[in-house]
């Protein structure tokens, strides 16, 4: 077993080309185990897109082994890239104190898969390490209990200091909460405006979610009393828009960015993604085949100025994980990359929202 100081002296040695100084300096390096099986290390870049990050994780492994002996086992070398809260988390807030990033997940109509993006793009973030949850409000037609195979799960309802807790399912890494948790799989939710904001209300004010890097907010398509309860509740980091390259999503596309944008809500968008952007048949994994149009997201990202965070094909195996429980971003597979892909670039989008835009406040209506 090797010292971590030892370690740390070693590794400041590694020189990041892009700067010219060493890793350890630079603050890259975020943790250092060594047991008897071996040596892990983990990196946080400042930039998800560094284009050093490849060529410093066989440094890294080349200088530990030059310098303890070939023979020295290097069980991990992972790269996390940084995670920059807000300014508006430095200080407790009324709601969510714990919770460093809100991310508003919308579309501007239904059927481009914006349920399947958040619960994908979740568990994603988990895997690469980060505390993660997924707040299903879209009240009336939620699908997030299907897609994590918990549609029988009940919370438990936890009374402390003269206010109820609700206990979120924990799966896959994810504190998930859903309308769908209350409510049998065959009834429906007839409930007017004013009941469906108190429920999520209920749940973001008293769901136990603890400290979290990110609280995903998969929201009903479209705009509702749902999205203005939201943003009068929390202050809401920035949000994401789904959509797919056919032309009637991107048009509704449009208006979901033009809300969020409006003087009166003023919610950073952080990007735009491009679901179904081709489909690839199991049977021929290189032909890509554009049903719904080629590069529309790309386009409109473009003129609305929006970064295009990702382009997710229409492959069967996402269709059958989200009916089944099993979402594709749970493995190493080629669509479970692309979700991957996409969590690094969304963490690079809120790390410079949170750099250069000033902090999102609650949004105050005025009866």
């Amino acid at each position: 077993m090797f010292s971590k100081d030892n370690i740390l002296k070693i590794l400041s040695g590694v020189i990041h080309p892009g700067t010219g100084k060493d890793i350890v300096s630079l603050g890259m390096v975020s943790e250092v185990t060594s047991t008897d099986k071996g040596i892990s290390i983990l990196l946080t870049p400042e930039k998800s897109n560094d284009h050093f990050l490849s060529s410093l994780r066989s440094s890294v492994v080349k200088t530990l082994k030059d310098a303890l002996g070939q023979d020295a086992a290097i069980n991990d070398i992972r790269i996390e890239p940084k995670v920059v809260v807000g300014k508006h988390a430095e200080k407790p807030r009324e709601v969510l104190p714990g919770v460093k990033n809100i991310i508003a997940v919308s579309s501007g109509k239904g059927g481009v898969g914006k349920t399947t993006i958040a619960v994908n793009l979740a568990i994603a973030l988990s895997r690469k390490g980060y505390s993660v949850g997924l707040l299903d409000a879209d009240v009336f037609g939620p699908s997030v209990p299907k897609m994590f195979h918990e549609e029988k799960y009940r919370p438990e309802v936890i009374r402390e200091k003269d206010s109820d807790h609700i206990i979120p399912l924990s799966k896959y890494g994810v504190k998930v909460l859903s309308t769908g948790f209350f409510v049998a799989p065959e009834d429906a939710v007839i409930w007017r405006g004013p009941m469906a904001s108190n429920f999520l209300k209920q749940m973001i004010m008293q769901g136990d979610w603890g400290e979290l890097d990110f609280l995903l907010v998969d929201l009903p398509p479209g705009t509702s009393d749902i999205h203005l309860t939201l943003v009068q509740e929390v202050p809401v980091t920035g949000a994401i828009v789904i959509t797919t390259p056919q032309e009637v999503a991107l048009a509704d596309a449009i208006k979901g960015i033009s809300m969020f944008r409006t003087e009166k809500i003023d919610v950073p968008v952080l990007g735009l993604v491009e679901n179904m952007s081709w489909f690839t048949p199991a049977e021929l994994p290189a032909n890509k085949y554009y049903i719904f149009g080629k590069e529309g997201g790309r386009k409109l990202a473009e003129k609305m100025d929006v970064t295009l965070l990702g382009q997710i094909p229409l492959v069967q195996s996402i269709c059958e994980g989200s009916d089944n429980g099993q979402p594709v971003a749970l493995n190493d597979s080629v669509t479970g990359n692309a979700f991957s892909e996409l969590a690094l670039q969304l963490i690079e989008s809120v790390n410079k929202r949170n750099r250069e835009q000033r902090p999102t406040i609650k949004l105050q209506i005025n009866k």
